[in-house]
């Protein structure tokens, strides 16, 4: 498996979790007086951001990517649906390159 495949997949996890934690997590904290969701995908999400950097300085190193697009990438993964574009675009490269 190389490693925008496995970019593409944690980036994928990354978004849906992001979007889980901003619609239904938080919502529950503040609405329904349920905290425990935010602390549970939360700490989801954060693991998967962790894990999003790591694939990304991986795709990066084995793709030659420039400063810029990593920039990008990374920026994309701070803003909620960004991720899923991304990912289409992503894998639209992993087709062309392979």
């Amino acid at each position: 498996m190389s490693s925008l495949h496995l970019f593409r997949k944690v980036a994928m996890a990354e978004g849906i979790s992001y979007i889980v934690l901003l619609l239904i997590a938080m919502p529950l904290k503040y609405l329904a007086n349920f905290p425990l969701a935010v602390k549970y995908v939360g700490w989801a999400h954060g693991l998967l951001f962790v894990l999003y950097i790591a694939c990304l300085i991986m795709a990066w190193q084995e793709r030659k990517w420039s400063f810029w697009k990593v920039v990008a990438l990374f920026v994309a993964s701070l803003l909620p649906f960004v991720p899923f574009y991304i990912e289409k675009k992503l894998k639209h490269e992993e087709n062309l390159k392979n």
